[in-house]
């Protein structure tokens, strides 16, 4: 079963992390173990094509345009990941201490990841991203202080209410489908499409419902939103790009599946629903940009309107689908970019405070590079791929004919834009207030971010067409023509 190799070695090597033997050399295997499933991940993704569904593991788990795609995404931000703990490590010998449990548990938290974006059974799924939301706690709480601690037991809680609310409206949809006159009850991803070509009741737009508002604790979506900035202030660099880019697309993911089940027949339904929730978030996160002026919460509440953007695109469905899609993937990349450099940038100067950084560009020029460059993807500017994903969601909803939730989008992008360039432009370009020694550089030190920038590049300008046609085929499954 060479599709469950790219969950598996994960597993694996979170078993070997806590043997005494191979602790001298973890990071080691943190790397190897990422980097072996980013090139099983990349097979996967473009030795068949794009449109081939492979179903295995007793139907279990499914190999098809999103999961070859999202596979690849998380394999690359957390290769990017183990690649950023081996350097720092490296270079800071007093790291060294616990990491093990964090090598391990970062190695449980991608098994898992990758389980649940190949399942094909829907409740197995909700276990899984469950199982992504255990593994992050001690990762949350990895160095522990009082701050670590409530931010860490915040998301447990809000991520068990809202897994719970998943799971009641995975109770509503069964017992939609016994009011039926007995239909069989099936979760696989097959038959819940096949009990979407049947007519609407109220305990399927219930079931919907609930799934929603759950899944979308997870993406950090209203009115469930409020764990997020705590929990990715608080955590360490690598767990909050973990969190950000990794496991925000596992949940999506899940969104996806059941968009994909349900979108075509209950878009009167699910379409209000994302709507009014990613306008509200991106509402909320346009104020805590403006009302921050701590740079890591600052790229939080970035994510929040990510998030929000991500909803309103699945809303409008039809061509939107496409830039849901291009978006969602550019946005794993450029979370991975800003939390890491935030990571370096707070390492020197020893503070979050926005006010206390300035001359970013001349006191740390990589670094200093990565957050403009990083900054500018956040924006939406050309020619990165969060650009052009917005330009085709902006689109759709003209296209769909909605003016006001057009006007109301365009006010709040601009509002963020204009927050967030108020409080990093000045720590990129502004006087240096102190000199700080920046260290040189190694090549393994810079080059994820260099090929995640390469990736935003690619996608606003051209895409290979083996690339392209995984994302159109993805679009497709969404109801894009």
């Amino acid at each position: 079963m060479k599709e469950l190799i790219a969950s598996m070695l994960p597993g694996g090597g979170a078993l070997r992390a806590e043997a005494h033997p191979y602790r001298p050399w973890i990071l080691n295997l943190l790397l190897m173990v990422g980097a072996a499933n980013v090139t099983l991940a990349l097979y996967l993704a473009f030795a068949s094509p794009a449109a081939e569904t492979v179903v295995f593991g007793a139907g279990y788990f499914v190999l098809d345009a999103t999961s070859r795609l999202f596979l690849l995404v998380v394999n690359l931000v957390f290769l990017g990941v183990a690649t950023y703990l081996w350097t720092r490590v490296r270079d800071t010998p007093e790291l060294r201490e616990g990491i093990e449990r964090l090598t391990g548990f970062s190695l449980l938290f991608i098994a898992a990841a990758n389980l649940a974006i190949l399942s094909n059974h829907a409740v197995a799924m909700w276990a899984l991203v469950e199982g992504t939301t255990l593994a992050a706690v001690p990762l949350i709480q990895f160095r522990s202080t009082p701050v670590r601690l409530r931010a860490s037991w915040r998301y447990f809680l809000f991520s068990s209410v809202g897994l719970a609310l998943s799971l009641l409206g995975f109770a509503c949809l069964a017992h939609g489908l016994e009011t039926r006159g007995g239909q069989e009850i099936s979760f696989f991803l097959d038959g819940l499409g096949e009990a979407a070509r049947q007519p609407p009741e109220t305990w399927r737009r219930v079931g919907l419902a609930l799934l929603l508002l759950g899944y979308g604790t997870k993406l950090g979506l209203a009115p469930m939103h409020t764990w997020l900035p705590e929990t990715y202030h608080a955590s360490s660099p690598s767990v909050t790009a973990l969190l950000g880019a990794v496991q925000f697309n596992v949940a999506l993911v899940a969104v996806l599946r059941l968009l994909q089940a349900y979108g075509a027949t209950d878009r009167a339904l699910v379409g209000p629903i994302l709507l009014t929730l990613g306008l509200a978030t991106m509402g909320l996160s346009a104020f805590g940009i403006i009302t921050t002026r701590n740079y890591v919460k600052l790229i939080a509440f970035a994510s929040l309107n990510h998030g929000g953007v991500i909803a309103v695109g699945l809303a409008i469905g039809g061509s939107a689908a496409y830039g849901v899609v291009l978006y969602a993937v550019s946005n794993a990349f450029i979370k991975a970019i800003l939390f890491l450099t935030a990571g370096k940038i707070e390492a020197h100067y020893k503070t979050e405070d926005v006010t206390e950084v300035s001359g970013l560009i001349k006191d740390m020029p990589y670094s200093g590079l990565f957050f403009t460059v990083g900054t500018f993807a956040l924006l939406g500017f050309p020619p990165f791929g969060s650009f052009l994903g917005e330009l085709i969601i902006m689109s759709g909803l003209i296209s769909a004919g909605h003016f006001v939730v057009f006007a109301a989008f365009c006010a709040i992008l601009t509002v963020t834009f204009i927050a967030t360039g108020r409080s990093v432009f000045p720590m990129i370009w502004g006087e240096p207030k102190k000199k700080v020694n920046w260290a040189s550089q190694t090549i393994a030190t810079v080059f994820p971010k260099v090929a995640f920038l390469c990736a935003l590049l690619a996608m606003g300008i051209y895409l290979p067409a083996p690339v392209n046609a995984l994302f159109r085929q993805v679009a497709f499954t969404l109801g894009a023509p």
